[in-house]
């Protein structure tokens, strides 16, 4: 059977798109509106990414093609073709997730947190194999990450962590692991070895570009500094650089203490603070929808979505998906791409359900 790759991208809608916003980039008042005009480019560029990664696979296509037809004919071609299989699965399979990634704010920059659930020490550890198997993802994926706040465990872990994530899709990406987070080991905080259930939650955030108006007035802030209390060189616990902001109406709480400067901590809490006021405002939005047409829909935010169980057994599984796989080490090293996918093509075909975590 040949390979084939129509329906991944609409090729002539991406044509046709691409077009239109030539016409549009071409006009004589374009730059009149800085604002429309970025997003304009923006788009443009997301487009012509699509277009290119349609026309490799194409040109993949045919040369699989040749190659299986050598193939056919008796000829040796396993050097060549078993890379080209792998790669073409590969590509394959970024173009269908980058297709379900079509919502107004998955292509930005991601803002997560991660805090540990009760539980104490147990928790807070649980919390920064979090942190770590996020970061190593971020590597997998050739994407930036910056951590802007970290609060150290009283013994071990954390008790809370800011990142921001930058990349194409990384926030549509993301959003697919917001919820809580559960791990069964045997504890090495017990001496007697007993086996222990801990949780954690990680919440995801879109970055927002500054012509987004959330509307923060400074009276509506309590700002706070302090001296940072993580590793970060001599200049830890010397000044005080850390900055808190508190949203008065909101009670909304965000600190920054990575940068040096006083001044970088403070704006790069705003950036947090304004990702969590516009997430705020649309699920606020959506409360007043879903009560005019009636609906009651469950409530994912702060479920369970996913067990890590380390004893008596080994095994990763999503309980919305119920996807799972057996090398827990691989997905805490950041082989996290399955669930992710996973998660996507549910919600894409419109097969969201309530969370039924299993009894361990």
């Amino acid at each position: 059977m040949q390979p084939t790759c129509g329906g991944v991208f609409d090729e002539t809608r991406l044509g046709r798109e691409l077009t239109d916003l030539e016409t549009q980039i071409a006009t004589p008042d374009f730059w009149k509106d800085q604002a429309s005009a970025q997003k304009t480019l923006q788009r443009r560029r997301r487009l012509e990414s699509q277009r290119l990664l349609s026309e490799s696979l194409r040109k993949q296509t045919d040369d699989l093609t040749v190659l299986l037809d050598w193939a056919k004919q008796g000829e040796d071609v396993s050097a060549e073709l078993a890379p080209a299989l792998e790669k073409y699965s590969r590509d394959v399979q970024a173009a269908e997730v980058q297709t379900m990634l079509s919502g107004e704010l998955d292509q930005k920059n991601a803002i997560i947190t991660i805090h540990p659930g009760a539980g104490g020490t147990e928790s807070q550890d649980w919390a920064e194999m979090l942190m770590r198997m996020y970061l190593r993802w971020t590597e997998r994926r050739g994407f930036g990450r910056e951590v802007v706040d970290l609060q150290p465990g009283d013994e071990a872990g954390i008790k809370s962590t800011t990142l921001v994530v930058t990349g194409d899709y990384a926030y549509g990406l993301l959003s697919a692991e917001a919820g809580v987070h559960r791990l069964v080991r045997i504890s090495p905080f017990d001496q007697a070895a007993r086996r222990h259930t801990s949780f954690a939650s990680l919440y995801v955030w879109p970055e927002l570009e500054d012509d987004i108006d959330i509307g923060i007035e400074e009276k509506d802030l309590r700002i706070d500094t302090f001296r940072s209390s993580g590793a970060g060189g001599q200049h830890v616990n010397v000044t005080d650089s850390a900055v808190r902001l508190t949203h008065l109406p909101t009670g909304i709480v965000v600190s920054c203490q990575n940068e040096r400067s006083q001044h970088k901590n403070r704006a790069s809490a705003m950036r947090v603070l304004k990702a969590r006021l516009y997430d705020l405002r649309l699920k606020e939005q959506q409360a007043k929808l879903d009560q005019l047409g009636g609906e009651k829909k469950d409530i994912a935010f702060g479920s369970q979505i996913r067990s890590y169980v380390l004893h008596p057994y080994q095994m990763v599984k999503d309980h919305r998906t119920k996807h799972q796989v057996g090398d827990v080490n691989r997905v805490l090293d950041g082989d996290l791409d399955e669930f992710i996918k996973a998660y996507l093509m549910q919600k894409a075909l419109g097969k969201q359900q309530a969370v039924t975590p299993d009894e361990d």
